[in-house]
């Protein structure tokens, strides 16, 4: 009757005296492990997207959250005239970043995501462009 009280209150004396591992959320920020898979973003060259609409990206992902629309420059290149993701439906499995070809798109380490419109949720192209 007293052995599992003595045996509770020795794990309770064990955990008094470690350092605490939470965190105070804003103030004190998690650290981030470099194989993290956050926000998406898009890469720039020459002042607009390296994405060439090969449609590799949308293709290969398997929560199919991707949508992407060619479009044809004055010099007739491809690129991507409408590029989104829909945030609520990405499993953040970062295919996506592997098929890409011409390296257009990474995964950032942005982990706070949080918003109360759906809209919010669907990031464009302008959106996903990080200028540099």
């Amino acid at each position: 009757m007293i052995m599992p009280l003595l045996k509770g209150l020795s794990i309770t004396f064990k955990h008094l005296f470690q350092k605490p591992v939470t965190l105070q959320y804003p103030d004190e920020r998690p650290k981030i492990e470099p194989g993290f898979r956050g926000l998406h973003a898009l890469n720039v060259s020459h002042d607009r997207a390296k994405c060439v609409a090969c449609y590799l990206c949308p293709t290969v992902c398997p929560a199919k959250c991707i949508t992407v629309e060619a479009g044809e420059d004055e010099n007739h290149d491809k690129f991507a005239a409408k590029y989104e993701i829909d945030m609520l439906r990405c499993i953040f499995c970062g295919y996506c970043v592997e098929a890409c070809p011409v390296d257009a798109i990474r995964m950032t380490d942005t982990f706070e995501l949080a918003n109360y419109k759906r809209q919010d949720f669907i990031f464009t192209k302008e959106r996903l462009l990080e200028k540099k």
